[in-house]
């Protein structure tokens, strides 16, 4: 083996051999077992949260697949309405030509000739994470074949009256011109106004003030509302309004939504251009009046003096004539919530509109049934009752979209206004018993994209058709993914599929929480703390760092901020990791439902953890290599003797086994990779490797017990070469084709091997306890070298006492153990009465461990190296305290700052009571 794992150089080629050899695919044999990617956008490239969600779902897919599972992946992506639109605009735009001038047919074979150039970039990244799904089955939701299913999907729904055409209030970007979903629309905190304006009785005997944060859509107002409890406005309900600078009354109503005690107690009530006011406006049967146009200026509903304005102009506009008519009150600083489209930037309107519409409502019955019988679960369960509580207050689900690109809605129209729906029009013709020359047009918009991606489960396995595939692995087992989509998407899900095929689309929807920076932060570019994972794996220098996070930035400001950061935080770049240290960082922090810190300092620490690997298998295979292994040996056939530590570690490893698998199991990949990492680390590379070297290193050691302690080291080895692999797959194949056959194992790829199951004969509760108590015996003389600054260089007396006669038991039958682990002269059982020369002392439970100091160190230098040390820290202490007590440092330094001054000064605190306390020992000698 190579001196040093570099990962990169193995990791490519073996995922190529993976992919090329078919692995990925399902064998055909065992229980189906089966879940579905969550389809990314075919314009995405892979982030943080892509990066944890897919390493969880192949540790899943992994693990059963080395279980004997007949295991399904199911890959694919997103055709991403807005996003795919907007990418080829701009790219037209670059060349002054716009979708318009090409028209939708040739505008469509553009947006499918970017597809084929640039939209693989996801699933490439996918590869590079490691991912094993089924790519021979990659769907893409405009194929031809989930084409087929939209439609079959929307004609049945339409069928039983479960969609509809009507005129809503609907988020509608001003730029995009369309209606977008919740999903889409980003409320950043803004500082702004509350105008109050006051509106005249009609009689003339007064007025109300009402208070705004859009005056504008006062044009629009059709009533204004008064809680039905406030004494103030009792008399008024039923009377009008004169709404100022228009020549309308409008009548003063009681509604329980009024909160009567925020502002004046009245509310102005514009249906067309608020939601709230919409479904005021439903319950009073008020008319709605939509006083903008798609581009978000005043249309001719308005006064004339309005027509044509852009909104925001037009708000002060109507600003300017209340306060010249004496009707503006005053205006307030107000804090708010402003909607922005998440694609193109501006302000989003409610909008009332003619749109398409799921009947919500009646498919969410049998969708909260199916959660609170139990055959859906949620993991955490918390998660179901923010499930229900979206379910119990759906609304109808607006489906329809005005982009070009996209599912188009299979429905045609003629002249007078009738709909006729059907996959083609020779169809509707047909159904209709239309005439052929009755002009028929179909309708322009396209299905909202969480339509498509709602029928994901089964129609990627072939539906409408009854396939092999859909009977085999549907339902899924389960879902991964992020709570923020748990209503636009698995909500959405489960409806469909309990439609179409009378049966839940997963068994268990297993949510994870988002990826957040060290500080908590959500990374976004315009903080500067995006990761890429792909940075994270392969590494990228501090140039090309800074231009990737700077690049695209609106305001140069902005940018130079970034580029300070970034390279304060990444002054030599981000260094290459590998993927093994990446998806081991991940499941580290997958405790279920919470939110994640990623800090580069974990995946460092998991990178050495692959070193550690890499090197303890270096160890193995020097020893093996031509040596026999008990390959061919049989238990118990004499050929082969265990040492306690050979007995030690297989105990430990049938625990580990069992600790993983119930980890992965029950989706805790945070307990099963902390299982994982603690027997590796600690039990194999730190504990067994060494107690197998006073064994093989002796040319006076019995033959059989060399021979036990190669098989165990070997056998081990692989064996937790598989346990890790679902969590680990490059390193573990690379290391698992050089030690597979010492460890009599035969097969092409650790993939399609078995996982390792426990087996409790193997467990040894006396070599446990043993073992244990050698280690503790080990780590006491060990503390007491290094408070003594001891070199470890240096044989030591060790003298033990007060231990109980298991301990003595202990004691020899482990003095080889212990003599060579803890580099000792010599070693002595002390009975009760007999006392220890001057000796520095631990325990081990109730043993006392003495080590004699006598010509060991130097009792007045070592004294002394103390007292300067201490006196050093003092100083420091004294400084800091300093600044710490500097009333002006206090209040000019940034609070990270003094914090970490006053952390410092903590630490070196604890230090001197270490050191002093050391100090009192060697004294007292």
């Amino acid at each position: 083996m190579e001196k040093t794992y570099q990962p990169k150089a193995i990791e490519t080629q073996w995922y190529s051999t993976w992919e090329d050899q078919g692995y990925f695919k399902p064998s055909g044999e065992g229980e189906p077992y089966s879940l579905m990617i969550p389809p990314p956008n075919v314009t995405g490239s892979l982030h943080m949260g892509h990066g944890f969600q897919e390493s969880i779902m192949d540790a899943l897919i992994r693990y059963q697949r080395m279980r004997g599972s007949n295991t399904l992946w199911q890959v694919g992506t997103d055709h991403a309405g807005i996003a795919t639109q907007m990418v080829v605009e701009r790219q037209l735009d670059e060349q002054n030509v716009s979708r318009h001038d090409l028209g939708r047919d040739a505008f469509i074979d553009k947006v499918w000739e970017w597809k084929h150039q640039s939209g693989g970039t996801i699933t490439q990244q996918l590869r590079r994470l490691g991912a094993s799904p089924d790519w021979s089955r990659e769907r893409f939701t405009m194929d031809d074949g989930f084409y087929t299913a939209v439609q079959e999907a929307f004609i049945r729904l339409h069928k039983d009256g479960l969609i509809y055409r009507g005129k809503r209030l609907v988020n509608w970007d001003p730029k995009l011109h369309t209606a977008i979903s919740d999903l889409e629309v980003i409320s950043e905190e803004a500082q702004g106004h509350l105008w109050h304006f006051r509106y005249p009785l009609s009689d003339g005997s007064g007025h109300l003030t009402v208070a705004t944060t859009r005056p504008e859509t006062m044009l629009g107002d059709t009533a204004v509302a008064v809680n039905p409890e406030d004494q103030r406005y009792r008399d008024l309900v039923g009377k009008t309004i004169r709404l100022p600078l228009t020549d309308r009354d409008i009548p003063i109503i009681a509604d329980d939504y009024v909160d009567q005690d925020f502002g004046t107690g009245c509310v102005k009530i514009t249906p067309a251009h608020d939601f709230n006011d919409y479904e005021m406006g439903q319950r009073h049967n008020l008319p709605m009046i939509n006083i903008l146009t798609a581009d978000a200026q005043i249309n001719d509903a308005a006064p004339q003096a309005y027509r044509g304005l852009d909104r925001f102009e037009a708000r002060k506009r109507v600003v300017a004539d209340m306060d010249t008519l004496g009707l503006l009150e005053k205006i307030d600083p107000h804090t708010l919530k402003v909607p922005r489209g998440d694609r193109s930037g501006v302000v989003i309107e409610p909008w009332l509109t003619n749109q398409w519409y799921v009947d919500a409502k009646s498919l969410a019955a049998r969708a909260i049934d199916v959660v609170e019988t139990g055959e859906i679960q949620f993991i955490p369960k918390q998660y179901e009752n923010m499930y229900f509580s979206w379910m119990r207050d759906i609304q109808d689900w607006c489906i329809s979209r005005q982009l070009w690109w996209g599912h188009r809605i299979p429905a045609w129209y003629d002249d007078a206004g009738n709909v006729y729906v059907g996959r083609t029009e020779d169809e509707v013709r047909q159904q209709h018993n239309l005439a052929a020359d009755l002009t028929l047009r179909q309708d322009e918009d396209v299905l909202d994209t969480w339509f498509s991606s709602g029928l994901w489960t089964f129609a990627t396995l072939g539906w409408p058709q009854q396939t092999p595939e859909l009977k085999t692995f549907h339902p899924t087992n389960v879902l991964v993914t992020g709570f923020d989509i748990i209503f636009f998407w698995v909500a959405r899900m489960i409806m469909l599929t309990l439609y179409f095929m009378d049966d839940v689309p997963f068994r268990t929807v297993y949510v994870h929480g988002l990826v957040r920076d060290s500080q908590g932060q959500k990374m976004s570019k315009s903080k500067g703390n995006v990761l890429d994972p792909i940075d994270l794996i392969d590494g990228i220098d501090l140039e090309a760092l800074v231009s990737k996070r700077t690049t695209g930035m609106m305001r140069p400001q902005d940018a130079k901020k970034i580029e300070k950061q970034t390279r304060k935080e990444f002054p030599e770049g981000i260094e290459s990791y590998g993927t093994d240290a990446l998806r081991f960082s991940y499941y580290s922090l997958a405790s279920t439902g919470r939110d994640i810190k990623f800090d580069v300092g974990r995946i460092e620490g998991f990178r050495n953890f692959c070193n550690k690997i890499w090197n303890a298998a270096r160890y193995v295979l020097m020893n093996a290599e031509g040596q026999d292994c008990g390959q061919s040996s049989k238990t118990n056939d004499g050929s082969y003797q265990l040492s306690l530590a050979d007995r030690w570690i297989i105990s430990r490893l049938q625990q580990a086994e069992q600790a993983v698998a119930d980890g992965i199991e029950s989706y805790r990949f945070d307990l099963a990779s902390q299982a994982l990492y603690d027997f590796i680390w600690a039990d194999y590379c730190d504990w067994y490797l060494e107690l197998s070297k006073p064994i093989l290193w002796d040319d006076e050691a019995p033959e059989a017990l060399k021979i036990g302690t190669r098989r165990t080291l070997v056998r081990v080895l692989e064996t937790t070469l598989r346990l890790a692999h679902p969590l680990m797959p490059f390193i573990t194949e690379e290391i698992w084709q050089r030690v597979k056959t010492f460890a009599g194992k035969q097969g092409d790829s650790i993939m399609l091997q078995a996982f390792p199951v426990p087996e409790p004969e193997k467990l040894d509760p006396e070599a446990l306890a043993d073992v244990e108590w050698l280690k503790s015996v080990i780590i006491a003389v060990r503390t007491i070298r290094g408070e003594m600054n001891i070199s470890p260089g240096k044989a030591l007396p060790v003298y033990l006492k007060n231990g109980s006669p298991e301990d003595q038991r202990r004691l020899e039958t482990n003095r080889t153990y212990l003599s060579k682990l803890a580099n000792l002269e010599s070693l002595t059982w002390l009975e009760a009465d007999t006392d220890a020369p001057p000796s520095a002392t631990a325990l081990a439970g109730e043993l006392e461990i003495h080590v004699p100091m006598a010509g060991v160190i130097n009792k007045d230098e070592e004294l002394g190296r103390l007292d300067k040390e201490i006196g050093k820290l003092e100083k420091e202490i004294q400084r800091l305290n300093g600044k710490l007590n500097n009333e002006k440092f206090i209040g000019n330094a940034p609070p990270e700052v003094v914090a970490k001054e006053r952390g410092k000064a903590e630490e070196n605190q604890k230090a001197i009571e270490q050191l002093s306390l050391q100090r009192e020992k060697i004294a007292a000698l």
